[in-house]
């Protein structure tokens, strides 16, 4: 006997059913079981459904694999979350169409509700990098959960800005769990699982489409407190992010960036169009109306010298009040002796690159280093 979850797993494995036609199903039906076992003249009297889809519902057991997903779920270690489950993110339930089933590999906890989403070009450039890295790094350590894509560029930077300030991310896939999109970021979302959640609504060997992606997007947004737009071109699928944030009541907000750059003309719209322009972290906390936490590093604003184009949240940051690991220390060592790349870093600490890459990235969060053109890196200040 069909069990409720099992039935809306069977429902989220038939073609174009969606959750709005669910919804009104469970009107009529209330229990998903009886969905599957009513006959297609029944179906027919539910609004929306036409002789097509009542009769990919009538014949469920015949169109799909229920066995076989199941196992795959077993095999990725995935749980299922419907709207009852009250692990649902309560945001998302909000919203005007939020999935019925969700696939979930790692956890969600109730401070998930402090999040932030993050979005932004695929093709970034070294500043919106920058950007990325900084505001997410600092709202992790600040103790919110920062929800991002997995995708390239901007999205990538986001997640692991929030891994190195151990911090909780979450990514939202457009594909299925045992679909990572883009492939090279499964080792990415394998460590997000390990301290956070990766979660989609799709199937678990679903490739990625045009369709799934805005999709995803719209789960990015209603999970978040506010929308983070970093950088986006006039037309981006960030930009339609953001308008899902705000038919959903979130608020958003824009980083500013050179005025010739078109890297820069979706934020600058959003920010003609009334997005809340931010220039620090501290302008969205502040915004969000969330203390910062008391965690190792103090955000809090001190007088500073300004170096270079450093901005004032930047150089607020106590170095002192920084932790730092036994490699972190030698890789300050070797740079103290000059520009170095990874590659030269690696052979002089015989250690592997992926390695001393993650120290990198540590070291930079903390402001104590800065990449360079060429991927070259140097001490900062």
């Amino acid at each position: 006997m069909l069990t409720a979850i099992d039935a809306y797993l069977a429902l989220n494995l038939l073609p174009n059913i969606g959750p709005i036609r669910v919804r009104r199903l469970l009107e009529q039906f209330r229990e998903p079981q009886a969905i599957l076992s009513a006959p297609v003249r029944d179906l027919l009297l539910v609004p929306g459904i036409g002789e097509e889809t009542a009769a990919q519902i009538a014949d469920w057991e015949n169109r799909i694999d229920l066995p076989e997903e199941l196992r795959r779920i077993r095999e990725h270690e995935i749980e299922l979350l419907t709207l009852a489950d009250p692990r649902y993110p309560a945001a998302l339930r909000q919203i005007h169409d939020p999935p019925f089933l969700l696939y979930l590999r790692g956890t969600i906890t109730r401070a998930d509700a402090a999040a932030v989403g993050v979005v932004g070009s695929r093709r970034m450039s070294h500043y919106g990098r920058e950007q990325a890295r900084k505001f997410s790094f600092q709202l992790a350590r600040a103790g919110f959960t920062i929800i991002s894509g997995l995708a390239r560029g901007i999205d990538t930077a986001a997640h692991e800005a929030a891994l190195a300030a151990d911090g909780r991310t979450i990514a939202v896939l457009g594909s299925g769990i045992g679909k990572v999109y883009p492939p090279e970021n499964q080792a990415l979302a394998d460590r997000i699982a390990a301290s956070g959640a990766v979660l989609s609504e799709f199937p678990v060997l679903y490739v990625p489409d045009k369709q799934s992606f805005p999709l995803r997007n719209r789960i990015v947004a209603g999970m978040s407190s506010g929308l983070l737009v970093v950088e986006a071109p006039a037309r981006s699928g960030s930009l339609i992010t953001a308008n899902q944030a705000l038919e959903q009541g979130r608020t958003v907000f824009a980083i500013p960036g050179p005025i010739d750059r078109p890297s820069s003309e979706g934020c600058h719209r959003l920010i003609q169009q009334g997005a809340t322009l931010v220039c620090t972290p501290d302008d969205v906390i502040d915004e969000l109306g969330l203390e910062i936490n008391a965690l190792p590093l103090d955000f809090t604003k001190i007088p500073a010298q300004q170096e270079g184009n450093k901005t004032p949240a930047e150089n607020s940051i106590p170095r002192r009040q920084i932790d730092l690991s036994p490699l972190e220390e030698r890789l300050l060592g070797e740079l103290a002796l000059g520009d170095s790349t990874i590659d030269a870093l690696a052979a002089a600490t015989q250690l592997p690159a992926g390695r001393i890459g993650a120290a990198l990235l540590q070291l930079e969060m903390k402001r104590l280093i800065r990449q360079l053109p060429g991927k070259y890196f140097a001490k900062a200040g």
